[in-house]
């Protein structure tokens, strides 16, 4: 499956009378590596909820796809009781089917379950307490949720914050294996050096759209300065 293309067009959003992001016109290619990337509370997250249609904007979020529309989402951090006892195959089964998890997982769906857990490198940890995952290990379960099922845009918003530097480097490695197969991704990154290795394309946001372009050009000193003045 194919990425899709985002279109924003002459966005903007007000909540309780603030204005939260001002005129904001942006386009994420299909199969690219977007990175959004500005000061917090600049609007980067509000942005990614406007495009999960979350938020009450004006203007126009067009998305263009081949066959199906298919958003997968992953959380800067799981808010979640971690006294609950649910396993990471619970919480991967209450995705995939209706029934409660506590009935297991039906064979129709524990084959795919135990693949995308696999890859990404869970799949021992499938009888584990969610809450008793380090952080970089929940956030791998995290993604292994939102590739079911297969999306064509992935959003990430945050979802290597307090990660160690080896869970960072398997989440990467596995972000550019999506990329390669066409996804579409959508993320919000705090890390200025990963988004000129990782991005094909990265925006600044800061209420508007500061600057948007190709990384290695956009991410210079002087424009840096921009982000935080």
């Amino acid at each position: 499956m194919n990425g899709l293309e985002i279109s924003i067009k002459n966005l903007n959003l007000v909540l309780s009378g603030n204005e939260i992001l001002e005129d904001i016109n942006l386009t994420v290619k299909a199969g690219e590596i977007h990175c959004l990337v500005g000061p917090n509370g600049g609007g980067k997250t509000s942005l990614l909820r406007c495009v999960l249609g979350q938020m009450p904007f004006t203007g126009s979020i067009e998305m263009k796809y081949e066959k199906d529309k298919i958003i997968g989402y992953v959380p800067q951090i799981l808010d979640f009781e971690r006294t609950l006892p649910i396993t990471v195959e619970d919480f991967m089964a209450m995705t995939y089917q209706i029934r409660p998890c506590f009935l297991g997982i039906s064979k129709k769906y524990k084959a795919e379950i135990d693949d995308l857990l696999k890859r990404l490198g869970v799949f021992e940890k499938k009888k584990r307490l969610l809450g008793n995952l380090s952080g970089g290990e929940r956030q791998r379960v995290l993604l292994a949720q939102a590739l079911f099922p297969r999306p064509n845009l992935l959003i990430l918003d945050e979802p290597l914050t307090g990660i160690d530097k080896a869970g960072e480097d398997y989440f990467k490695e596995i972000i550019k294996e999506l990329k390669n197969e066409g996804m579409t991704i959508f993320w919000i990154h705090h890390n200025l050096t990963q988004v000129k290795e990782l991005a094909d394309t990265v925006t600044c946001i800061k209420k508007r759209v500061i600057f948007s372009g190709d990384p290695k050009e956009e991410l210079k000193e002087d424009k840096i300065m921009r982000i935080f003045e």
